[in-house]
């Protein structure tokens, strides 16, 4: 999402941008790094991942300006470790990830490892205007704005929040669930 801080940049900035969020894994990896910076080593063994594979990430989000590298320290064997910490650019980023569906599997990968009973989930059907939509849409942002640019919390307890708000094609008149297909079709296209 944006907000009135955004500046407008080139198409190549945008495109490669973009490219840069298109990606789970990077989209992890930034909120490992949202108020702890963490070595390409801890971001590896947090999600389980090579960490070849985790670097090259970790470069693509620095190289945008999504992670911005902190002081070096000493890691256990003596080697030199750079801690990389998230910058907030994907929250400012005009159009934020490139696709929705990067957003959802990225949320579907963190929310299976944790146990569904600690989940809040809401799931609500309404039927507006195009006044009570821009009304809710305008709360929302502002209950998001809000949230994000509040400073974490020393001590508190990480938390992450997904919100889709979308238009239910199956409660239409007529119906345009035939002419998109089914959830599962929708699911196996991915």
């Amino acid at each position: 999402m944006c907000d009135d801080r955004t500046v407008t940049r080139n198409e190549p900035d945008v495109d490669a941008d973009a490219r840069a969020l298109a990606s789970t894994l990077r989209l992890r990896i930034l909120r490992l790094c949202l108020d702890e910076p963490m070595t390409n080593r801890e971001i590896a063994a947090r999600l389980g991942r090579n960490p070849a594979t985790v670097l090259h990430h970790v470069r693509t989000l620095a190289d945008r300006g999504f992670l911005t590298a902190q002081p070096v320290r000493r890691g256990a064997r003596g080697s030199r470790e750079v801690p990389y910490l998230a910058t907030g650019k994907s929250w400012r980023t005009e159009g934020g990830p490139s696709s929705s569906r990067i957003l959802i599997d990225t949320f579907l990968e963190e929310v299976a490892l944790v146990d569904p009973t600690d989940v809040i989930a809401t799931r609500l059907g309404l039927r507006l205007d195009d006044a009570g939509y821009a009304e809710l849409a305008t709360r929302l942002q502002a209950v998001f704005e809000d949230f994000a640019a509040r400073p974490s919390t020393p001590g508190g307890v990480p938390y992450s929040l997904f919100f889709a708000l979308h238009q239910d094609v199956t409660r239409q008149t007529p119906p345009r669930s035939a002419a998109i297909g089914s959830i599962d079709e929708a699911l196996s296209d991915g």
